[in-house]
């Protein structure tokens, strides 16, 4: 559905975007997580045609995206910061919306306003921050999106609204096949509703991987040896970092088994417990300490 081949994007004389590659399946929600300044925001303007890759591709069910009007009436897009004419009132954004797209749907809009509730006389003005993102998702939805890409689309959500606006991705996903790329630092959010996840760093795509094998290959270990650690654990090819507490070693893995939990009993372990992580958890390890973040990066 999307493919990103060696896309690359300057701005100014910094190198923004290094050969990103990237294939997101139609029907998938799949997040992008990285530090501030990492390239989240400028992949997503590329991505819905606003920049032009300087070197590369993008395209969306095999077509260029940029300066392709029938690609980009397929396109949601919610920003980070929405800037909509601040005069115009809800209901002169919803006509405007149904000019610009096809396939706007107004009966789309109001039941989802059944949900978000916010006045159609109101003026963009007078909305607060969490209300213009509420109003944005609305109004991209109700294009019925092929893909839909969203920029910290829960900030300045209140929670009760947030899940709700995470049932409604679901649901959309669910119901129509929509493809969702989604940046957010709330990790907790993109853990329950992503298939996959990529980190991005220094504008350079570092991991990729499906959330369930996540889970399944980076754990962490509390350790306890009988006479004390062998020297060369920290080498694994198994095993991202090592840390100890006490008499208690905390092992992160990169790939987790059975087999590696065994090879650990054999070289002295006496109690060994396996204590999950969760996507924040997992990112944190990845993104702390460079040299020690390559094994698990590489």
């Amino acid at each position: 559905m999307i493919e990103i081949n060696g896309a690359c994007k300057n701005l100014g004389d910094k190198h923004v975007l290094k050969d990103i590659n990237l294939k997101v399946n139609k029907g998938s929600i799949f997040g992008i997580i990285g530090e501030n300044g990492a390239g989240k925001t400028t992949l997503i303007k590329c991505l819905t045609g606003i920049f032009k890759v300087d070197e590369g591709e993008i395209k969306m069910d095999g077509q260029e995206v940029f300066e392709n009007p029938a690609v980009k009436e397929k396109i949601g897009y919610v920003a980070d910061q929405n800037q909509y004419f601040p005069y115009f009132k809800i209901k002169e954004l919803i006509e405007f919306y149904k000019m610009t797209y096809p396939s706007f749907s107004t009966e789309r809009f109001k039941e989802l306003n059944k949900i978000f509730d916010i006045p159609e006389e109101k003026r963009i003005k007078e909305l607060s921050k969490g209300m213009k993102m509420r109003a944005a998702l609305m109004l991209n939805l109700s294009i019925h999106p092929k893909v839909l890409i969203l920029d910290e689309p829960t900030s300045g959500l209140d929670p009760i609204i947030k899940k709700k606006v995470m049932s409604i991705l679901m649901e959309e996903v669910a119901e129509r096949k929509t493809t969702i790329f989604i940046s957010s630092h709330h990790l907790n959010d993109l853990e329950r509703i992503c298939d996959s996840i990529a980190i991005i760093s220094d504008g350079e795509i570092k991991y990729v991987n499906n959330i369930e094998n996540m889970k399944e290959n980076i754990k962490k270990l509390q350790v306890v040896f009988k006479e004390g650690i062998s020297a060369d654990i920290g080498s694994w090819k198994e095993i991202m970092t090592v840390e100890k507490i006490g008499r208690v070693y905390y092992i992160i893995t990169k790939d987790y088994s059975k087999d590696l939990k065994q090879k650990l009993y054999n070289h002295g372990v006496m109690f060994a417990e396996e204590i999950n992580l969760s996507l924040e958890d997992m990112f944190i390890y990845s993104m702390e300490g460079r040299k020690d973040n390559e094994k698990i990066l590489a």
